[in-house]
């Protein structure tokens, strides 16, 4: 059985590189980040607007130089329409989501209830593990 891919929210990145994860959170994210961590490009336009300190802005700068950063496709707009029409959900988050069920990934983020109505999404909640 083939193991699942996974697409970070902005909040599970944020939450990652501040330690704020449980231990078992922590591990199941170090084993995603080992291999090349997929984000949307949303999520590095909104990690990246961060107005952080230097150090951490290096942090976060590092992270994404080291993602597959998922960039606009028309078949991801296509769908970020019909989940703004369907669901009245945010643009940052139909995107991210669009982008999540594009190339059939599983979503990681701590606000599941931004998601949990969209048909077909997958999530998981790191916080929940």
């Amino acid at each position: 059985m083939e193991q699942p891919q996974y697409l970070i929210d902005t909040n599970a990145v944020i939450d990652y590189l501040g330690k704020k994860l449980s231990n078992i959170g922590m591990d199941f994210m170090d084993r995603i980040i080992d291999n090349v961590p997929n984000v949307s490009v949303v999520t590095k336009i909104e990690v990246l607007g961060f107005n952080a300190p230097d150090p951490h802005y290096q942090l976060l700068t590092n992270f994404m130089d080291d993602a597959t950063i998922l960039d606009l496709t028309s078949s991801v707009v296509d769908i970020s329409i019909d989940i703004r029409k369907k669901y009245k959900t945010k643009l940052p988050d139909a995107i991210i989501a669009a982008t999540a069920l594009v190339y059939d990934l599983v979503l990681i983020t701590r606000n599941i209830s931004d998601f949990k109505s969209i048909q077909g999404l997958k999530f998981i909640d790191p916080h929940n593990l």
